[in-house]
């Protein structure tokens, strides 16, 4: 089974955990790092989400994953929360940090260079708008390599 389908199927089978404790699910990703593969289900909820609030999530996920048995290697199943400086992948990633600061790498420079710390104005499918130091940067979604938000006191 392809990466993608894993993390899908994941994404469907955690859905009713998710919603029913009021969590929010930010992203799940199945990579393999060294010898091992690894399931991450990151989590979030109003206030911040603490230890047993993942504890909860990933027992119920573990007996539903074990019912349908559908990843075929060895893997160990995390649930975190995001973090402070938390990835932005998807169109609601982006959607949501809407006035939050952000660091913004890209795969080959615009306006001169190719990272940008700023305050995320605006987003689209194409372009990408950061207010830095009151100016407007406009950067091609196409281009940006990673993405995420910056720790702010």
């Amino acid at each position: 089974m392809k990466k993608q389908d894993i993390e899908k199927r994941t994404e469907e089978l955690v859905k009713d955990i998710i919603d029913s404790g009021g969590y929010e699910l930010w992203d799940v990703e199945y990579v393999k790092e060294g010898s091992d593969y690894y399931l991450r289900v990151y989590a979030d909820k109003e206030g911040g989400i603490m230890i047993d609030d993942c504890v909860t999530i990933s027992r119920a996920l573990e007996a539903k994953l074990d019912a349908e048995d559908f990843i075929e290697e060895a893997y160990i199943l995390e649930v975190s929360s995001p973090g402070l400086t938390r990835k932005l992948k998807k169109d609601k990633d982006y959607e949501r940090s809407i006035g939050k600061l952000v660091l913004v790498k890209l795969y080959k420079a615009e306006n001169g260079a190719k990272e940008f710390v700023g305050r995320l104005k605006e987003v689209d499918t194409e372009l990408l708008k950061l207010d830095i130091d009151g100016a407007e940067v406009v950067l091609n979604r196409n281009n940006i390599s990673s993405a995420r938000l910056e720790y702010e006191d």
